[in-house]
């Protein structure tokens, strides 16, 4: 006769003194209720939870509390109380919390000093810091802390610690805070905790040094965290927590593809534990990894899915808007966000990089300048090297907007090398590509030269292909110390809705803000999709340049093919006539002038409704040839010769 069948309750504690979860579980469950104590059923619902369970967790827990309370042991009863607090602030509404809460509070205090009680104030501190109450989370931490220490649960303490510790670095208590961190991280790493307090430590650790912008003491506690669950497989939570921010470090290193990966494992971990804000929080560091790729749908999709979790998807989405060149929406978007945030400083110090970049693209200086000096104030207290890199990029970027290269381009030294020292190369090129701005101003075209082709050479390692592509612009444009623009073949699209006047005659004005927000993001996003680059939007038409004709092509059938479904699935969609000229211009800035653009905007004039009309030379480039009809020359306004075009059959084109 085996074990199991000679006393199943034997085995299932067996089992789980030995951290086998599952096996515990199902062994658990074969013990009849009434032979249970209330051990037992604690013990059944941490297996529960271990082995990613946390439903049937809750209700053995409920059965436990019971239990507790039958065999007149309060102070227990108050603990898994504390337990089902937390469960149910995770999975449920936050009512279910406070009254589990409540219920701890109330038998807990009637009870002598007991570990139970150190508990409470730990979740008393993580109450009072969800409410921004630091003083008090502090408060209550160390009194948990103190707890610990005099009854020697060294659980209690290393927690309380860690709370004690987040809580003063984010009041501004910076050196005390991070001893108490590292300290209990340390004993984590030494083995001196249980599982979930070693957990808890890490995932707390991690997260402030990300909050803190500290990437290189993230990255030690992160390659610490790894070591320590490669040895304890059985314990799902940390993994889960860790990869999440282990991908925001790996996303700053430029490991990209790995950074994605190490987010969506740990988001498939966390579901299962109904930690739907980390999972927001995984799915938003994909959608930042997606932008700087310049995938702009995928970033916005991933950013979506996060918001729907609870995660603010800040500032990601108000860099998303203002790539797609909405510098309205852009602004009015971080603004809400930094709104929000009015008190907590490390979150703004996230936020504000972006403001101000979306604020000198939208010329409003002053509040840049404003933004400028809080972000200032605030890397001075909370002071690394990542977050006094994104002040000198701020203060780089300020400064050559105002004229002073010199400066600028000393800020934006600091800040390269800033970037350097926490091995960020995305966040490197682009500084490389405003340091080269200034010093192209300052007439020095070979410098300028070497630090674009610095910046493309990481753009390109990293799969960054809109930023090549705009470094690639920019070295086309750097000649002798005339600065002379330099000429650079594109094919060149314009288009524009037909009549649209007597259709918002037609609809009114309400209705018209509607159709043309819908038309402006359907063209956007396949002009992303066909990787063209959105030069112009004037009034009810886009100047867009492509690398060649047959992106440019495809581009325009697709619009054209989506607006036709439009209309056969919902009735009705505008008629857009587009105009495409495969031609050489002359760049300047952000974007291309010449007889050449002249020429594409006049052939896109004299198109019709849902027609795609290409000049020859257009069509000549591509691959394969395509059907054309109603082949002839025409004078265009302005242009001297005739041009010959030809109307594009782009019904007979294979999808």
């Amino acid at each position: 006769m085996t074990v199991t069948e000679r006393d199943p309750l034997a085995a299932a504690r067996e089992a789980f003194s030995r951290d086998q979860w599952a096996a515990a579980l199902d062994l658990f469950r074969q013990v009849a209720p009434d032979a249970m104590a209330p051990e037992d059923l604690e013990a059944m619902a941490d297996a529960a939870w271990w082995a990613a369970k946390p439903d049937e967790a809750i209700e053995v827990l409920q059965r436990a509390y019971a239990a507790y309370v039958e065999a007149a042991k309060p102070a227990r009863a108050g603990y898994v109380a504390l337990t089902l607090a937390r469960e149910y602030g995770v999975k449920y509404a936050s009512a279910m919390s406070r009254s589990w809460f409540n219920r701890a509070k109330h038998l807990l205090e009637a009870e002598p000093e007991s570990a139970e009680l150190g508990y409470l104030f730990l979740r008393e501190s993580v109450q009072e810091s969800n409410l921004n109450r630091l003083e008090e989370s502090i408060a209550a931490a160390r009194r948990a802390v103190e707890v610990g220490v005099r009854v020697g649960d060294r659980n209690l303490q290393a927690i309380g610690s860690v709370y004690q510790g987040v809580a003063m670095v984010e009041h501004g208590e910076l050196a005390e805070g991070l001893k108490l961190i590292d300290d209990a991280a340390l004993a984590a790493v030494s083995g001196e905790l249980g599982m979930y307090a070693t957990g808890t430590v890490y995932c707390n650790t991690i997260a402030i040094c990300c909050e803190m912008a500290d990437f290189g003491r993230a990255r030690e506690w992160a390659d610490a965290a790894h070591q320590w669950s490669a040895a304890h497989p059985q314990q799902p939570l940390v993994p889960g927590d860790c990869r999440v921010h282990q991908a925001e470090v790996l996303a700053l290193r430029g490991s990209w593809a790995e950074a994605e990966a190490s987010a969506r494992r740990g988001a498939e971990e966390l579901r299962a534990f109904n930690r739907l804000y980390h999972v927001g929080e995984a799915l938003y560091q994909i959608g930042v990894i997606r932008l700087h790729m310049g995938d702009l749908e995928g970033a916005r999709d991933h950013f979506g899915q996060a918001s729907e979790l609870g995660r603010d998807p800040q500032p990601g989405l108000s860099l998303l808007l203002l790539a797609e060149r909405k510098s309205d929406a852009a602004a009015a978007s971080i603004r809400r966000a930094l709104d929000e945030e009015p008190d907590a400083r490390l979150a703004r110090s996230h936020l504000l990089p972006a403001y101000i970049e979306i604020m000198l693209a939208d010329g409003r200086t002053e509040a840049a300048q404003a933004a400028f000096e809080e972000l200032e104030s605030i890397a001075a207290t909370f002071d690394g090297p990542s977050l006094r890199a994104a002040t000198d990029v701020a203060h780089g970027a300020l400064l050559l907007t105002s004229g002073d290269t010199g400066g600028a381009a000393r800020a934006l030294r600091r800040a390269l090398n800033g970037w350097q020292q926490v091995d960020a190369p995305y966040e490197g090129a682009r500084t490389r590509t405003l340091l080269a701005q200034a010093i192209s101003r300052q007439g020095d075209a070979e410098a300028t030269r070497m630090e674009l082709q610095a910046a493309r050479a990481a753009f390109e390692k990293l799969g960054a292909a809109v930023d090549v592509r705009r470094v690639d612009e920019l070295l086309g444009t750097v000649g002798g110390n005339d600065h002379a623009p330099a000429a650079a073949t594109r094919t060149f699209v314009f288009t524009d809705i037909v009549n649209s006047t007597n259709l918002i005659e037609a609809i009114g004005d309400e209705a018209w803000v509607d159709v043309s927000r819908w038309h402006d993001d359907a063209l956007r996003k396949l002009f992303a999709t066909h990787h063209g680059e959105e030069l112009d939007h004037a009034g009810d038409g886009f100047f867009v340049a492509f690398g060649g004709p047959n992106d440019a092509l495809a581009c325009a059938v697709a619009i054209q093919r989506a607006l036709a479904e439009h209309r056969r699935t919902h009735g009705f969609a505008p008629q857009v006539r587009i105009g495409l000229h495969a031609t050489t211009a002359a760049r300047s800035g952000m974007t291309f002038r010449g007889k050449g653009v002249h020429e594409a905007a006049r052939i896109a004039a004299i198109a019709g409704g849902g027609q795609i009309v290409a000049s020859r030379d257009t069509v000549e480039g591509l691959v394969p040839p395509v059907a054309v009809t109603d082949q002839r020359e025409v004078m265009l306004k302005g242009i001297a010769h005739p041009v010959e075009v030809m109307t594009i059959d782009w019904q007979a084109i294979g999808s």
